[in-house]
């Protein structure tokens, strides 16, 4: 069994609201959609959501590295779904220059690596959770469901105080509410949120590098009173070493996003005590596999784990979460699979977006576990490009 075709498509989908945090205003999402096909005909798909705050990349630097790369070469023969794990944990893309972090091409990889595993996991009747079990058995626990946490962007007044009721309502377990909004009191809507979503309620916060690294101490121990349990990203990559000081003024664990992208950023953290847990998405973090080696890598020091995701993800990058969540174990937050509620399309067979309480099923499909639908992927596709195979 071998790779004989593969194509990587920019897609532009709009999302139903406007995604508002401190670094970006989003209203519609460009991401990098893969398709890969083999000898037998079994087809796969990958997704990478490149974000240029986050790893560097734009969808058009991220299609022009796939095409820069010599993929085909890596491409060998696959007798058995083993084989096709070693060969999509191998998969490497074109270097770039003065990328020291080793991240600026990990949604680019992602969509490649995903749609790699779709198609051999489809030919071999295996599905994605057991790439964990084949490559970190210390981390398998195979799950029957698992729980999402709920989010709040930027609402504030009746409408935090109606999100938050709901989350209560509905049964959800974990909020995360974005802080660090211009012209926002986060002290007066963590109260307001806190109040409406109960005290049994996990409430955390994620500053989106908000905060200067001489003012978020004080920033984040003003929002300690309402038990929060972490808090994401409270200053920017450029200030990251100011946090092995500023972990001592506070009493909240912190978690790092857009400063853990890679190996490199996950050994440095460790080296130098910036953070107590790791946000894990599988884009920027350049794949399934490379995401596992961060999960282990936490594991190993003591860290805890959120299984993150990126706004504006289809299906595709939701299955393959789910894949993840289902099969890792403790994993402290879980966030992904708003498909409906947040994009306008996502693109597949089925509807995987989480129900109620944020609760979700494990998908027991090969592969991703999802369809995905190519007359839709279509209908969202700006630019493609023929890597292998038929133009």
């Amino acid at each position: 069994m071998q790779i004989v075709e593969l194509e990587a498509r920019h897609v532009r989908i709009p999302l139903r609201r406007p995604v508002k945090h401190a670094s970006h205003t989003r209203t519609e999402t460009d991401n990098v959609v893969v398709r890969c096909v083999l000898s037998d005909g079994s087809v796969g798909w990958g997704e990478g959501v490149p974000r240029d705050y986050v790893t560097g990349e734009t969808v058009d630097t991220a299609l022009d590295l796939i095409r820069a790369s010599d993929l085909p070469a890596q491409f060998d023969v696959c007798d058995n779904f083993e084989q096709a794990v070693e060969l999509a944990g191998k998969l490497k893309l074109a270097p770039v220059p003065g990328d020291d972090r080793m991240c600026q091409g990990n949604a680019a990889r992602c969509a490649v690596e995903l749609a790699v595993l779709d198609a051999f996991g489809r030919a071999f009747g295996e599905p994605l959770m057991n790439v964990t079990r084949l490559l970190d058995p210390d981390l398998y626990e195979p799950r029957e469901k698992v729980q999402y946490s709920g989010v709040i962007l930027s609402a504030k007044g009746w409408k935090a105080k109606a999100l938050s009721l709901a989350y209560r309502v509905t049964g959800f377990a974990q909020v995360k509410v974005k802080v660090g909004i211009e012209g926002q009191d986060d002290a007066a809507r963590l109260a307001t949120v806190r109040r409406w979503a109960g005290t049994a309620m996990d409430l955390r916060v994620d500053a989106n590098e908000a905060w200067a690294a001489d003012v978020a101490a004080d920033r984040i121990r003003a929002l300690e009173p309402f038990g929060i349990t972490s808090v994401e990203q409270p200053i920017r990559h450029e200030e990251i070493e100011a946090l092995a000081g500023m972990r001592k003024q506070v009493n909240t664990p912190v978690m790092l996003d857009e400063s853990l992208c890679s190996e490199v950023d996950a050994e440095r953290a460790v080296a130098n005590g910036w953070c107590d847990l790791f946000n894990i998405r599988l884009s920027k973090c350049g794949g399934f596999i490379p995401s596992l080696r961060l999960a282990g890598l936490a594991a190993r020091h003591g860290l805890g784990c959120q299984l993150g995701c990126q706004v504006g993800e289809t299906a595709i990058l939701s299955a393959a979460g789910r894949q993840f969540a289902t099969s890792v174990k403790d994993l402290r937050y879980v966030e992904g699979s708003f498909d409906r509620r947040l994009v306008l399309d996502w693109m597949a067979e089925e509807d995987i977006t989480f129900g109620t309480g944020g609760w979700a099923p494990m998908l027991t499909g090969s592969g991703l576990g999802v369809g995905i639908e190519p007359e839709r992927v279509d209908a969202m596709t700006v630019r493609q490009e023929v890597l292998l195979g038929p133009a």
